[in-house]
């Protein structure tokens, strides 16, 4: 029984990401690269912090090349829905700051 567990979770997880269009899973990791000027990145990291302090979650975030990329990373084997929810989170913001 924990099996089939481990697997729903699992499918739960990757119909989660599916929904999360720009994001890669590189294993044990999320990735993302936006386009966003430095005033909306310094907005998208500044609330951005907010919800990865409530969901316990240090997000890689650096500026390259007029983009800014963010990498989730587990601290377990595998991904967990905090990852899943800060990167689904992430996008919400995304869509705020870019909006016109």
């Amino acid at each position: 029984m924990g099996a089939r567990r481990g697997e729903d979770h699992h499918n739960y997880l990757s119909d989660a990401l599916a929904l999360l269009h720009g994001w890669t899973r590189d294993g044990w990791q999320l990735q993302r690269t936006l386009h966003l000027d430095e005033c909306q990145h310094a907005a998208l990291t500044e609330r951005m912090k907010i919800v990865s302090d409530a969901l316990q979650i240090r997000p890689e975030v650096r500026r390259f090349d007029g983009c800014t990329q963010i990498r989730l990373r587990s601290n377990g084997a595998d991904l967990s829905a905090d990852e899943v929810t800060l990167a689904a989170r992430i996008e919400d913001l995304y869509g705020r700051i870019t909006r016109p």
